[in-house]
This record gives C-alpha cells, sequence and structure tokens, in this order.
C-alpha cells in the first residue's frame, strides 16, 4: 500500500461534475492498493496516517496529529501510485492489486479511519475523478507499507 499524504486547507473531488466527497482543513490521502497487501500494513498505515504529527503546534513545530486537531480526512482510491516507471516510458502496474481486491482494503482502509472517530470522505472507487486541493504548507509525504 502506498500513500501519499497532504496537509490541506480544504480539498473535493468531482465524478462527472459533481461533489462526492470535500474537507475543509485536514489530510487528503491518495491511496494505492498492491498485491500482497496485508492486514499488518493496512492496520501500520491506518494508524499512522491518524497520528502523524503533522499540525502545527502553539510554537510552530509540526507536533500535533489529525487526533489531537479533530481534522477531517480525504481518502481517494489512485491505483496510478502502485504503477512504475523502471523500464522503458510506459508505467507498469503490476504492483497494483486487481480492482476487485483493492475495492475491498480501500474500503477496509476507510473504515479503520472511520473508526478513529475523525470524519472521512471519499472518492468513487474506479471512477474519472477531479481532485482539487489548497495544499497548506506545501506539506506533503509519501508512506508505504512493507517493502517488497
Amino acid at each position: 500500500m502506498k500513500i501519499v499524504v497532504q496537509r490541506v486547507l480544504r480539498a473535493q473531488v468531482r465524478v462527472e461534475g459533481r461533489t462526492v466527497g470535500e474537507i475543509g482543513r485536514g489530510l487528503l490521502l491518495l491511496v494505492a492498493v498492491e498485491k500482497g497487501d496485508d492486514d499488518a500494513i493496512l492496520d501500520t498505515l491506518s494508524d499512522k496516517v491518524v497520528n502523524l504529527r503533522i499540525f502545527s503546534d502553539e510554537a510552530g513545530k509540526m507536533n500535533r496529529s489529525s487526533l489531537e486537531e479533530k481534522t477531517s480526512l480525504l481518502a481517494v482510491s489512485q491505483f496510478t501510485l502502485a504503477g512504475t516507471l523502471e523500464h522503458g516510458r510506459r508505467p507498469s502496474f503490476e504492483k497494483a492489486a486487481s480492482a476487485d481486491e483493492a475495492r475491498e482494503w480501500f474500503d477496509r482502509f476507510v473504515a479503520k479511519l472511520r473508526a478513529c472517530g475523525l470524519p472521512v470522505e471519499t472518492g468513487r472507487f474506479r471512477a474519472r475523478m477531479e481532485v482539487e486541493l489548497v495544499n497548506d504548507g506545501p506539506v506533503t509525504f509519501v508512506l508505504e507499507g512493507g517493502k517488497r
């Protein structure tokens, strides 16, 4: 599993011109499920996302988490993050999980985030989406579960 985490002032995702998910201050999560992802990876990354200390404290240091700040999360499935550009000029998606498997793991990931009590919005799985965001900082990190 790979997740691009972006601290945002606001973000939204649209499908066919309609907003399907929208948040104010919080985290935009672009999520790719890869072959071989398991419960340990799911647990580790969902816990890491909500506990990442990337919001500023009173001194201006990145020292507070989404849980502490009670921010919102917008999770968007993005299989292209599982792609590699190691050979040639066309991306290879051999590491990406099948659509059915990815949907199951993505839904489980979102459920784990929601279980933490934070508001979680999503895009629409396998849809062509437009994602709009105002990155705060900018602050962007990449999380990867397990090295294969």
